[in-house]
């Protein structure tokens, strides 16, 4: 369990002498994010079908399966894919590992033969982009939110030391590719794929610190990226107050169908949101309750028990953590 006198905060500390105590918080929560027994060597697995649903006409996505970051596989449990216009694709989200990405560039090569003129990562987390290397031999400009660049030089360290089994072998920092295209914090960028306009928003601190959604017009669908969760715990790495405010935009936009950045396609966006919503405002109603109480972190992770609990996936790996979080946050309010 962590102690308070080893809590960190997201807005700045009354002294340096409490940003010294907080410090090892950071890092506890940056490799528990990511730390995990890393999958058994492909070699050693048998190799499912990658599988492409188009779910619109020109998009297909391949749906990651609901595992934890440290089980066999999880360098496939994001959902990933692509949009194809008359000129050529862009993809969204390359996997895991570049083992992942490879499969999703073969599996594009044998739907069209049209050339790869984006990947689009919507945000920081290993298993949305550790694909991209899969990538960086082809055409395609790398897209992502401008503070993505910078997410990944923290996350560099823990990419190589804990997820090297799912780079090439050597693993080196050259594998891990940031934007070479970025978007703004509250701006939003047009890609033309030929007849069919894809629109890019970065979104202000909210999962994470460098969140980005793609719409396609022609379809009406939202690539949420991990802004959406369905049926598995959202797993909480950037602003609690922040993501329910990009909730509230989310849930007023008029879109045919949201690809979550887990769980399964949805038709209706704010009835894919809601349960998220209730469990982001049970969370930060539990974890304010207990920092008025005075109880230290370790006690509010014990004692904040939203009733929904039962209906989410991996709660047990992702709960404890987002209370962390969410107290490392509102203990400053």
């Amino acid at each position: 369990m962590l102690s308070a006198a080893s809590a960190g905060a997201s807005s700045p500390p009354p002294s340096a002498t409490a940003r010294s105590a907080r410090a090892p918080l950071a890092c506890f929560l940056a490799a528990a994010f990511y730390a995990g027994i890393l999958a058994t060597p492909a070699a050693a697995l048998s190799v499912p079908a990658f599988t492409l649903t188009e779910v619109a006409p020109g998009v297909f996505v391949h749906s990651g399966k609901q595992l934890a970051l440290d089980a066999p596989g999880h360098d496939d449990i994001a959902n990933i894919g692509f949009v194809a216009g008359k000129r050529c694709v862009a993809v969204i989200d390359t996997g895991g590992s570049v083992r992942v990405g490879r499969r999703l560039r073969s599996a594009i090569a044998q739907r069209t033969p049209l050339p790869i003129c984006y990947v689009i990562n919507t945000h920081v987390h290993v298993d949305h982009l550790l694909g991209n290397a899969a990538f960086r031999d082809s055409a395609a400009k790398f897209v992502g939110h401008a503070q993505l660049g910078d997410a990944l030089i923290r996350s560099r360290d823990v990419f190589l030391k804990d997820y090297a089994a799912d780079l090439d072998a050597p693993p080196s920092a050259a594998q891990i590719i940031g934007p070479q295209l970025s978007v703004a914090v509250g701006s939003d960028l047009e890609l033309d794929l030929g007849d069919r306009r894809l629109t890019l928003h970065a979104w202000p601190k909210a999962h994470t610190d460098c969140d980005l959604s793609v719409y396609d017009r022609v379809s009406g669908t939202l690539w949420s990226g991990d802004l959406l969760f369905v049926a598995r715990t959202p797993a909480l790495d950037g602003s609690l107050k922040g993501w329910l405010s990009v909730i509230d935009v989310l849930a007023g936009m008029h879109v045919t169908r949201v690809v979550p950045g887990h769980g399964p396609v949805r038709a209706d966006l704010p009835a894919a949101l809601a349960p998220e919503r209730r469990y982001l405002e049970d969370l930060l109603t539990g974890v304010r309750a207990q920092i008025a109480k005075g109880n230290p972190m370790q006690t509010a992770i014990k004692e904040v028990d939203p009733p929904e609990k039962t209906t989410w996936l991996l709660w047990d790996a992702t709960h404890p953590r987002n209370v962390a979080r969410a107290y490392q946050e509102l203990e400053w309010e």
